[in-house]
């Protein structure tokens, strides 16, 4: 949801840290045979599975996946799919591919013939236009986001007075690589105090007032734990008293990294692994009133918002994002905007999806976020969601031996 949105919330307890390396020439694997894919191993709650998550999907290994022909394409999946994908291709064929397997190029003839692809027929497009790669061993694990929605006041009154706000406008983000070329890429955000260039505001601070008048308040909402939940997820609506709907969307963060709190109080004995999820963590701070913001602020991070207009809430390529059919992924492993196919332990998650979004959290090869979109029965999925499995980039037919054949070329003298 457009955002650096910063966690799954099935994974609070599993959040990944990770810097993403700049682009490099390194080669990829040699081309070989598609290998056998075991099925995927059974869901054991413990955390998601080992990967790859430095570098990008060049320097962590491209091998061919199987083929999509014999891949078990649910047809009223496949057309979600393509449905997405005609979404994401204008910001697809402009888009620098960060994972370093795409050009803009290699996407024009699957997005011109997208728009007149018959519905009925969305598992063929794929089959089509497409080939399989797996990235980095290909282990899958996959969590789910929603877009929750709570009760709040556009005017601060009893029972509404936890503020939503906009950027401040002493918040700003210094680009890394206009000082040093092996930092390109690399941002951090802060604001300037007594001439020096210092890390913004913390949840805490934030919570006590420090921002003053820098920031507009959009809105007050009237539960501070729904609230947090919200800023987990980047994007929400928000439930006016005269039953009216305002959607917000991810605008800003102040710059200091996501703690998973669910990880954080597992380690502090307060919940079980098996409490990790949303619901057994909204439990605990519901009947834990007196350390609830103790607790919540142990994450740093702290979102800021703008008003949505539209169908829908926004993922990062700037187009709405689709119930089951969006995921988030870490764009120095996924091209966003590629569909992606889950081999998963779970059979809700399983199946075909499109990278439109991106997460403070889901970093690394094969880490994915699926979007369920709005409403208890989301909430409900996402909040539980923790799948494990395989996981296959769609990417245009050619591109695999073209990056093996490139990597040959920069081996020679």
């Amino acid at each position: 949801m457009s955002r650096l949105r910063l966690a799954a919330v099935a994974a609070l307890a599993l959040t990944v840290s990770a810097c993403v390396a700049p682009h490099g020439a390194a080669p990829v694997r040699p081309v070989t045979p598609p290998p056998v894919h075991p099925a995927p191993p059974p869901s054991t709650g413990k955390g998601p599975v080992p990967t790859v998550t430095t570098g990008t999907a060049l320097t962590a290994g491209v091998r061919p996946g199987p083929s999509i022909a014999s891949l078990p394409i649910d047809p009223v999946r496949a057309r979600g799919a393509l449905a997405a994908f005609r979404l994401s291709c204008p910001a697809l064929l402009k888009r620098t591919d960060r994972s370093g397997l795409t050009r803009g190029a290699d996407w024009q003839p699957a997005c011109t013939a997208a728009p007149g692809w018959p519905d009925a027929q969305a598992a063929g497009f794929f089959q089509r236009y497409f080939e399989t790669a797996e990235v980095g061993g290909g282990r899958l694990y996959a969590t789910g986001y929603f877009e929750p929605e709570i009760a709040a006041s556009l005017q601060q009154a009893p029972g509404y007075d936890v503020p939503i706000y906009g950027v401040p406008d002493d918040l700003a983000e210094a680009d890394l690589g206009l000082w040093a070329a092996d930092l390109k890429g690399r941002k951090i955000r802060g604001h300037a105090v007594n001439g020096k260039f210092v890390p913004y505001f913390d949840r805490t601070q934030i919570e006590a007032g420090a921002m003053q008048d820098h920031a507009p308040v959009l809105a007050y909402a009237a539960d501070k734990i729904e609230f947090f939940f919200l800023q987990i997820q980047g994007s929400g609506r928000l439930r006016l008293p005269d039953g009216s709907v305002v959607r917000i969307g991810y605008a800003g963060q102040n710059g200091l990294s996501y703690t998973g709190i669910g990880k954080a109080m597992i380690a502090q004995g307060l919940i079980t692994p098996a409490q990790g999820s949303m619901q057994g963590i909204v439990g605990w701070l519901r009947a834990h009133p007196d350390q609830a913001d103790g607790v919540m602020r142990q994450n740093r991070s702290f979102i800021f918002f703008k008003p949505l207009a539209g169908a829908g809430p926004l993922g990062a390529m700037g187009v709405p994002v689709t119930p089951r059919a969006t995921v988030a992924a870490d764009p120095a492993f996924t091209p966003l905007g590629a569909p992606v196919w889950l081999s998963a332990d779970r059979t809700d998650a399983a199946g075909l999806w499109v990278a439109q979004d991106t997460g403070g959290a889901i970093k690394g090869a094969n880490r994915f976020d699926t979007f369920w979109g709005a409403g208890d029965d989301a909430a409900r999925i996402a909040g539980g969601m923790s799948a494990r499995g395989s996981a296959f980039l769609l990417l245009p037919v050619g591109t695999v031996a073209r990056l093996n054949g490139d990597a040959g070329q920069a081996a020679r003298p």
